[in-house]
């Protein structure tokens, strides 16, 4: 049935991911086994598919329609599988690029937000140079987040595919100190980008922080780990804070043999900003937490710090951050013995490489200026995004900050007209639907990661997570309801209940503009595959499908109803299914009032109609 339809909008985990991935193309791809194409999709929109698909918080999961049925499709994850499955078998494809001959662009700091800024300014033929003040490149991939959450080959095959593109990278070089940006306009680069990331840890301001060596601020003490120092720092540690960069500080001392490892965080579990995954592996590896405790001194004699004294905490009204504001409880007081303390509060840029001189301006938090919507700082040449601007995000945040800086300097280097345009959610790719049986489709759960077994990942920084097989990743790419087609609107449940009135789609409401079908076995019982649904449907989510032998209908490839067709009793051919006879004549003979039997096809019983009219 060829229906004129309307063009569907991004699907709701298109719309919240910060980069703009196709999610539903991708994992229709997936599902089919298509893995290359499925990381050509991704990678239009996020350079970095593998380091997503193995640390992203995935908010596109938190939007999955699916979760209305049962649990969220395992996004995030599928990222990693094709990625990993592209570096073990094609490699990564290679994009098509323009001569690389437009103006140079330099790009300080060689983090998410950087490598994305330089990627997609090369893919546009600008000559880009990466200034890295540390010795390796990355950022807060390669000396903030573990290994065993991120190993350190995958990080380099990412940035090499982006220096495949043609871009520099010059590490051991800090802008400000070593290069002014004067120097750098002199040298013919006409474009700055500031990546440069938040690598400078806040203090407690407690008493005793400065009285003892071993208080680390948790962003260097990752930074040592990664970069080759792997010496615990005491046998009993105390890490304070209750979000990602504790769990990896907690979870990183376990990893180096410390004895007990504590984690100090003044609200309850319910409000960590931690991912629950990070906590609850967190709590299988033997960290111990301690929940409604503030620190409020840090104790020891002779330099070598002994305890950490706390106080214990009530939940009050909620703060600016939505979340209730702890409140001390009064002689609450009680120590954690230990050897040292890290604290994992929060961290911001660091501008110390330019001295009293910063060439662009920087809000009261220490955060760089820039304009609504782009990456314009209050310099006309040079550019900023990712953590040095928003504060301590998610590297998807950062990465989508690169792409729109790629935007915002091509569109000022070539002297483009009004605003610089704001990169949207595009649909990459129109990815067929695969037929599967409606049970089967709704039956299969979600497939976890599977994991190493906590006594085991805790003595080393392998990889956590040990990942799908190809059918795992196939099964669980298809549950997804292919939400770029279908809208959610309801057209289709309507049109079968007011006007048809057979009632054979059951959709329930989870927004106030969306339903979904709730009971996937019911149009088996009650549909008469007439079609009038996908008449009605604007998108052509839903498919009529009329065989010689046989009517089917599907909803996304999700097959619905299969009814077979009877043969006319007369010539043989396949005629109607027997439930849309049977629905067909209980009508025509409530207006007749005569039973009528068909068991002829239309043209036998034109046949027969003439046989008779020729025999009066």
């Amino acid at each position: 049935m060829s229906v004129q339809k309307a063009e569907a909008l991004p699907a709701p985990c298109h719309m919240a991911c910060p980069a703009g991935i196709d999610i539903p193309s991708y994992l229709g791809l997936t599902a089919q086994g298509r893995y290359e194409e499925a990381l050509e999709v991704i990678r239009e929109d996020n350079p970095f598919a593998w380091v997503c698909g193995l640390i992203c918080p995935h908010p596109c999961e938190k939007a999955c329609v699916r979760a209305h049925l049962d649990q969220a499709v395992n996004i995030r994850y599928l990222k990693a599988f094709v990625a990993r499955w592209a570096a073990e078998h094609a490699g990564y494809p290679s994009p098509v690029l323009p001569p690389p001959d437009g103006p140079r662009v330099a790009v300080v700091g060689s983090g998410p937000a950087g490598l994305s800024a330089a990627h997609y300014l090369a893919l546009k033929g600008y000559r880009v140079t990466i200034f890295e003040s540390l010795p390796v490149a990355g950022g807060l991939l390669m000396t903030g987040i573990p290994e065993y959450r991120l190993p350190r080959h995958i990080v380099r095959q990412e940035i090499q595919a982006v220096e495949n593109l043609g871009v520099e990278i010059r590490t051991g070089v800090t802008v400000g100190k070593d290069v002014s940006f004067e120097e750098l306009r002199a040298r013919g680069y006409k474009a700055f980008f500031l990546g440069i990331g938040a690598h400078q840890g806040y203090r407690l301001e407690i008493a005793g922080e400065d009285d003892f060596p071993q208080v680390y601020d948790a962003i260097s003490f990752l930074r040592a780990v990664n970069l080759g120092k792997r010496e615990k720092p005491a046998e009993n540690v105390v890490v304070i804070g209750g979000g990602n960069s504790a769990m990896d500080a907690a979870r990183t001392c376990i990893r180096l043999g410390c004895k007990n490892v504590h984690i100090a965080y003044r609200r309850a579990r319910e409000q960590m900003p931690a991912s629950p995954h990070e906590v609850q592996e967190a709590m299988e590896e033997g960290v111990q937490f301690h929940f409604l405790v503030m620190p409020v001194q840090i104790g020891g004699e002779n330099g070598q710090l002994s305890y950490l004294e706390c106080l214990r905490t009530e939940l009050g009204k909620p703060d600016a951050s939505g979340r209730r504001r702890p409140v001390p409880v009064a002689d609450s007081n009680f120590r954690i013995e230990v050897g040292a303390v890290i604290a994992a509060i929060g961290q911001q840029p660091d501008f110390r490489a330019f001295s009293y001189k910063i060439p662009f301006e920087i809000t009261p938090r220490n955060n760089i200026v820039t304009e609504p919507f782009n990456t314009r700082t209050t310099v006309e040449d040079i550019f900023a995004g990712g953590d040095a601007v928003t504060g301590p995000a998610t590297v998807v945040e950062a990465i989508a900050a690169g792409k729109q800086a790629a935007l915002d300097i091509h569109h000022y280097l070539s002297r483009g007209e009004g605003p610089s345009p704001i990169f949207r959610s595009m649909r990459r790719r129109k990815v067929p639907f695969t037929p599967i049986p409606a049970l089967e489709k709704i039956s299969q759960k979600r497939i976890p990661v599977p994991l190493q077994d906590a006594e085991e990942r805790k003595g080393n920084f392998d990889i956590v997570e040990t990942g799908y097989d190809a059918e795992e990743a196939q099964r669980e790419a298809l549950r997804c309801l292919r939400c770029d087609m279908c809208i959610r609107c309801g057209a289709c449940e309507r049109v079968c209940r007011d006007a048809m009135q057979i009632h054979a789609l059951d959709f329930k409401q989870i927004s106030a503009t969306e339903r979904i079908l709730n009971d996937y076995a019911r149009p088996s019982e009650k549909c008469i595959t007439c079609g009038a649904c996908a008449i009605e449907c604007p998108t052509g989510a839903i498919e009529y499908i009329e065989a010689p032998d046989h009517r089917e209908l599907r909803l996304c490839g999700t097959v619905l109803n299969h009814m077979e067709a009877p043969k006319c009793q007369k010539c043989g051919e396949p005629f109607v299914p027997a439930r849309y006879l049977q629905f067909v004549t209980s009508r025509s003979d409530a207006v007749t009032g005569k039973r009528v039997l068909r068991r002829l096809c239309p043209k036998c019983a034109r046949t027969r109609r003439a046989e008779n009219f020729v025999k009066l």
